[in-house]
């Protein structure tokens, strides 16, 4: 199976990405397909016997555009629509003078001249059907291929009035001047033009959804600093190839995803992680492109260039996300592939009734199409895509990346939190927790002489040191002491490190600061210069400085927090009673976990967990939600729902309220919608004209456009 991201043209409303999606799910080899209507893409999921060009024809066949492979590094067409809007919206001035001159005492009254009034109206008119042409040809297209949608009602309701205002033109100049006043040409022009405007509104605002995608993809820089064998050359991105030695100089960006051959610097990765604190990297160490490097000269040799860098894997991990769907959304859709086709119903429904009721054909004809205009499915088609990519892109900026806009509507029903604890609740790897010095020595030269001893042996413990060796000191004879711990010279002196079993003979009056250490669940080091106690050194996995106000802060929105570790139950606890967790689950094998995650979710518990996305796996895929933090490399490359690449614990408290609000901000810009329906399709019909609330074709065009603005402007709301 492979997958790929489409772009197509013409789609307008919700009833037009139902019928590509329900139309492209139908053909051979097509796996799934998720439309988005606000990016204008399609997500196809395929077989390996079709190709690309197979899908276009789909697409085209549906009666939309296909607009070939989206290309994130493709620069955005310049949008010049706004110099016709402002053309035709002078030109709308004029025509509505003309159609009002008689009402007030104004000059230029033309309606004394009747032939003369509707030729010139029909002609002004023109101008606009040329602008609107688009509109009208895909409505009557999308009403042919049995898939009618917002530009279909549109356009029915133009073309009425227009054939409707022509014919009456032609019974005026063979001398029937009584039907002056039947004339609409004005009302097509409005129409067109507010539609247009609403489009034009409508799409600037919609390009503000993407900038995310947009920050992403400039943070690559255009040039590459190439080694050669005498020199370095100045080269395009399209002229790396892997395995090129390229350079990369102070206040510079990365050009492509490497590893460091020589030198170290401190490089500026906040793009990606949310961290605004550059990370010192050295050699062996992997850069992405995009970083900027702080402090120092740095070679590196090219890895990851074009589709399999981790921008691109980025930038298609946020479009995937966009581009899927909420549950909440497969209601909307299936109500909007109904919601076309009704107001056909009620708009051809109104001027039946009219008419079997003795009003006149001039009348009814307002009432339809002022239906059919008012009823726009705009606002419903972008109420959800449009939350739902700005929270993407918004959680994308900071560091968190959701692979599904499922998990956005799941996060606001979780009500258990669980966490695995090395790498996750602690930093995974042995530190030294507390020091006590009894030395002539400083603290940093005490470290040294350890971290240098310590720097031949292979145990665990010490790994905890090796930040500490400064100064490179002669170790000789070096040897280790089963199940005690090590021993070395350094000028001509002997040291012991390890356990209490080290001191033999050696009177230990420090047992009251090794039971302390012993306490919080440190490792003991003892430190021994000949036969002297000279220092006394816990080591343990630390934990995270923000892990206790992020449990703090889960368990004040009421949520249960649980940590399941594989620890003993000693460690486990003490480790949970400083995080002040109370649900401790210790000695846990793998599929331990997921037997305890499966038992919630049977007892109808909503469940996060939150693991380091490699040992966890089968426990991240069983929640409903699964959480990792993954260096920023492989992010593309997990079992979790959503990663955290800035390894920041509260982001998850970032992910929960971003899903919350969502949510939120989605069935605010529904409710607008199918209120705004509710209210004004009644209007159109006519239900309230006794108690003087009518509108016209004209205004049904602008309450249309005011509609669509307010639930893109709600969903902007989002990005603060």
């Amino acid at each position: 199976m492979k997958k790929i991201i489409l772009k197509v043209d013409g789609m307008t409303c919700s009833a037009c990405s139902n019928h590509v999606e329900k139309y492209l799910k139908k053909q051979n080899g097509v796996i799934d397909v998720s439309v988005n209507l606000v990016l204008g893409q399609v997500l196809i999921y395929y077989d390996d016997n079709i190709n690309i060009e197979t899908l276009g024809k789909y697409i085209n066949d549906s009666g939309y555009v296909y607009a070939g492979i989206y290309d994130e590094h493709e620069e955005n067409k310049k949008d010049n629509s706004y110099i016709y809007l402002i053309i035709l919206g002078l030109l709308i001035i004029f025509i509505m003078y003309i159609s009002m001159a008689h009402m007030l005492p104004l000059p230029l009254n033309l309606m004394s001249k009747p032939i003369n009034y509707a030729i010139l109206l029909c002609l002004l008119t023109i101008p606009y059907l040329i602008y609107g042409k688009d509109i009208i040809i895909k409505g009557i297209k999308n009403l042919i291929h049995k898939a009618p949608n917002m530009d279909t009602l549109v356009a029915i309701g133009v073309l009425v009035n227009f054939i409707y205002s022509l014919v009456n033109s032609i019974l005026i100049i063979i001398g029937h001047n009584n039907l002056i006043k039947n004339l609409y040409f004005e009302s097509v022009c409005m129409i067109i033009l507010f539609v247009k405007l609403g489009r034009y509104i409508e799409n600037n605002r919609k390009e503000k959804t993407k900038e995310a995608i947009k920050d992403l993809v400039k943070v690559t820089p255009e040039f590459a600093l190439l080694k050669t064998k005498t020199t370095e050359k100045k080269v395009t991105i399209d002229e790396v190839k892997v395995g090129d030695i390229l350079i990369v100089k102070p206040g510079m960006k990365v050009a492509v995803d490497g590893e460091i051959v020589k030198g170290s610097a401190y490089f500026d990765e906040s793009f990606i992680t949310g961290e605004s604190i550059p990370e010192k990297k050295k050699k062996g160490q992997k850069i992405v492109a995009g970083s900027i490097d702080y402090d120092g000269l740095v070679e590196y040799k090219a890895l990851n260039i074009g589709p399999k860098s981790t921008i691109s894997k980025m930038v298609h991990l946020v479009l995937e996300a966009s581009n899927s769907k909420m549950p909440i959304s497969k209601i909307v859709d299936k109500v909007s592939s109904y919601f076309v086709p009704l107001i056909l119903f009620i708009a051809i429904l109104t001027f039946i009734i009219y008419l079997i009721l003795g009003t006149s054909f001039n009348d009814a004809i307002i009432h339809l199409v002022s239906v059919l205009v008012v009823a726009c499915p705009c606002a419903l088609g972008l109420a959800t895509p449009l939350a739902i990519i700005i929270s993407i892109g918004t959680s994308a900026k900071k560091g968190i990346f959701i692979k599904s806009s499922e998990v956005l509507e799941m996060a606001s029903h979780i009500d258990t939190i669980i966490f695995d604890k090395t790498g996750t609740l602690t930093y995974g790897k042995l530190k030294v927790s507390k020091f006590y010095n009894y030395s002539k020595y400083s603290d940093e030269k005490l470290l040294n002489i350890v971290a240098n001893i310590e720097s031949n042996s292979t145990h665990p413990i010490s790994n905890s040191f090796s930040s500490y060796q400064i100064n490179k000191l002669k170790v000789s004879n070096y040897k280790e002491l089963s199940g005690m711990g090590i021993t070395a010279k350094i000028n001509n002196k002997t040291y012991y490190l390890g356990n209490n079993k080290i001191l033999k003979n050696i009177e230990n009056n420090y047992q009251k600061e090794e039971e302390k250490l012993s306490k919080n669940g440190s490792s003991i080091v003892y430190v021994v210069e000949d036969e002297n106690i000279i220092g006394l050194i816990g080591v343990k996995d630390i934990i995270k400085k923000e892990s206790k106000d992020t449990i703090k802060k889960l368990q004040e929105m009421k949520i249960n927090v649980v940590m399941l570790t594989g620890d003993n139950e000693i460690t486990a606890n003490i480790i949970g009673k400083e995080l002040g967790i109370d649900n401790i689950v210790a000695n846990c094998l793998p599929s331990d976990k997921t037997k305890y995650i499966k038992k919630l979710k049977e007892n109808g518990k909503k469940v996060i967990m939150i693991g380091d996305g490699i040992n966890d796996a089968p426990s991240l895929v069983s929640a409903d939600i699964g959480i990792s933090f993954k260096n920023s490399t492989d992010i593309a490359t997990n079992s979790s729902n959503v990663i955290i690449t800035n390894n920041k614990l509260d982001s998850i408290i970032s992910f929960l309220n971003i899903g919350k609000k969502t949510l939120r901000n989605i069935k605010q810009n529904l409710f607008w919608a199918f209120f705004y329906n509710i209210l004004m399709i009644p209007i159109a019909v006519g239900m309230f004209k006794n108690f003087g609330l009518e509108i016209n074709p004209m205004i049904a065009s602008g309450a249309m456009m005011l509609s669509s603005l307010f639930v893109v402007t709600n969903a902007l709301r989002l990005k603060k």
